[in-house]
């Protein structure tokens, strides 16, 4: 019985060491704000979000910085080109590793978490831009990669890629 106290005790101050010891777990650095986590991808819900799975729960991450067109917003009809943003962040993201970088700002109006995405060498965000699947949207602070996005958003009109090809006149 002895030994079993003290290994709850032992257990017990473990656990308040780690508390105190400034150990932070993903979710409590993305609460915060800024800082990284690695997650699972365990689908993509549209075009520029995808649902993760952070500290054991599931959280909903939107993209910082870039905004495709509609596909599941209530009242709103899907838009062009949204179902092939959406297809193509599926297959960028699902089912695999992300590392995410939280914004300064770590939430939005909808309770979402804000994150720059990378999966393997590639940057999601700037990824669907280039590719004419997304346009630039800036929100401050998350600001940081705002200069790239408009200028990979201004390189992929002039091509005529995506969205720009196809949606607007």
């Amino acid at each position: 019985m002895r030994k079993a106290g003290g290994s709850v005790v032992l257990l017990a101050a473990v656990g308040l060491l780690a508390a105190h010891s400034g150990v932070e777990t993903p979710q409590k650095a993305a609460d915060r704000g800024g800082g990284s986590a690695h997650v699972r991808v365990v689908r993509a819900i549209d075009g520029d979000t995808i649902e993760v799975r952070l500290g054991g729960r599931r959280e909903e991450v939107r993209y910082i910085g870039v905004d495709t067109p509609e596909t599941v917003k209530p009242g709103t009809p899907v838009q062009c080109f949204g179902h092939r943003a959406s297809a193509v962040n599926r297959r960028l993201t699902e089912g695999r590793t992300a590392r995410l970088s939280f914004g300064v700002e770590r939430r939005d109006a909808y309770g979402r978490l804000l994150a720059y995405v990378r999966v393997g060498g590639r940057f999601v965000n700037a990824t669907l831009v280039r590719r004419g699947l997304a346009r630039s949207l800036t929100i401050a602070p998350n600001d940081r990669y705002a200069p790239l996005f408009r200028r990979l958003e201004r390189r992929a009109a002039v091509a005529g890629r995506g969205l720009w090809r196809s949606c607007l006149p």
